[in-house]
């Protein structure tokens, strides 16, 4: 029985939940079988896992975390070895609770840009731990390169999400800022769902998004330098002094 099997039975039997031994037998066999056939995984099953789990953690990492680790428990998708963690009660706690705090601090305008600077420097690196335990230490040299292609999308992705909350803080209604995070939200569980159900039809949406990101950066980059100018002429305007209005 794997270790975090046993730890999940033992924190049942902490609430008072006690398994037989047919069901904890039961329990361990199909861990077992979801190992194998996490094992059984093909690379490009396997790459698009890494690259949805790395460009979705640029946006939203706790709630890539719980959803992965949520899957898992319940038996939908079969999570490789490396990310067999995240199925944990105490990780699935952990990150439960961050995604709850990180969608209420997301709806608020200007406090979102905030919780993204605190995060810049949490959610490139972790995108590219979770792309690398894909492979895990199956494969040491598949680990690097699915790190290095998840932390440059979750790069990718968060660059295109703060930037888009700084353009959209800049105007006077606050409605704007939530729907955008609304999508956000649907636009991680979708990315998630697609990769782990269709690793093909992931792969062509990965590619069409990254176009919109990088064409949107574009544009958002045009327009915060042109508020940028406006606010700079705005307070550049001297007011007369007295010295100014004598003639």
């Amino acid at each position: 029985m794997p270790d975090w099997l046993a730890s999940f039975i033992q924190w049942l039997h902490g609430m008072g939940l006690h398994l037989g031994p047919d069901s904890a037998a039961a329990l361990g066999q199909a861990a077992e079988s979801a190992s194998q056939a996490a094992a059984r995984m093909d690379m490009p099953q396997l790459l698009a896992l890494a690259a949805a789990l790395g460009w979705a953690s640029g946006f939203r990492l706790y709630a890539v975390m719980f959803l992965t680790g949520a899957m898992g428990a319940a038996g939908w998708i079969a999570l490789p070895a490396g990310l067999q963690l995240l199925q944990h009660p105490a990780v699935l706690a952990a990150s439960g609770f961050m995604m709850l705090v990180e969608f209420f601090a997301d709806k608020v305008p200007w406090l979102d840009s905030l919780w993204d600077a605190v995060h810049s420097v949490i959610r490139i690196p972790a995108g590219a731990l979770l792309a690398g335990s894909v492979f895990g230490a199956d494969s040491a040299t598949m680990a690097v390169v699915a790190g290095l292609l998840g932390g440059s999308l979750a790069t990718t992705a968060f660059a295109t999400k703060a930037t888009t909350r700084a353009a959209l803080n800049a105007s006077p209604e606050p409605l704007s800022n939530g729907l955008a995070s609304l999508f956000e939200d649907g636009l991680v569980v979708a990315v998630v769902w697609l990769a782990t159900q269709y690793p093909l039809a992931f792969g062509i949406a990965l590619a069409v998004m990254l176009l919109l990101s990088a064409l949107l950066l574009v544009w958002l980059a045009r327009f915060l330098k042109l508020v940028v100018r406006k606010l700079r002429g705005f307070f550049g305007h001297q007011v007369p002094g007295p010295t100014d209005a004598r003639v």
